[in-house]
């Protein structure tokens, strides 16, 4: 390494990328960036008919694509959907009825914090992706 080089910033531990504290860190944003644009359309593409939360999910994702998104909000919320497309659960997926209810509630937590930041126009994308997903 030359001495104007600077050293890769260390990958976050696993549990980093969820926890609240170190959600705007930015290796841990860029870990959930990564990890939501890989796995959040093929999980919504499968679950959305059976979620309820599923335009929820959609107007943060469309959120965290805006460029007029603040970086603060996108962290958030790439934490949030982060967890959403994580296999490991608080209640695993696979239970009926219950399976996603804390991916619900972490969900509205995030609007909770960052609701402000989704605009109308990404509610209404939310709402045509929805439509679109029901109809497969």
């Amino acid at each position: 390494m030359t001495a104007k080089a600077k050293p890769a910033d260390p990958a976050p531990d696993p549990a980093d990328v969820l926890d609240p504290k170190k959600a705007l860190v930015p290796s841990v944003v860029k870990v959930n960036e990564a990890r939501v644009t890989r796995g959040f359309w093929p999980k919504i593409t499968r679950t959305a008919a059976r979620i309820p939360f599923a335009d929820q999910a959609l107007a943060a994702w469309y959120a965290a694509r805006d460029p007029d998104t603040p970086m603060a909000a996108k962290g958030m919320i790439f934490a949030g959907l982060a967890y959403f497309v994580l296999p490991i659960d608080a209640i695993p997926d696979i239970f009926a009825g219950i399976g996603y209810t804390d991916d619900a509630a972490v969900i509205t937590a995030v609007l909770a914090m960052v609701g402000a930041n989704i605009k109308r126009r990404h509610r209404d994308q939310a709402e045509d992706a929805v439509q679109r997903l029901k109809k497969k």
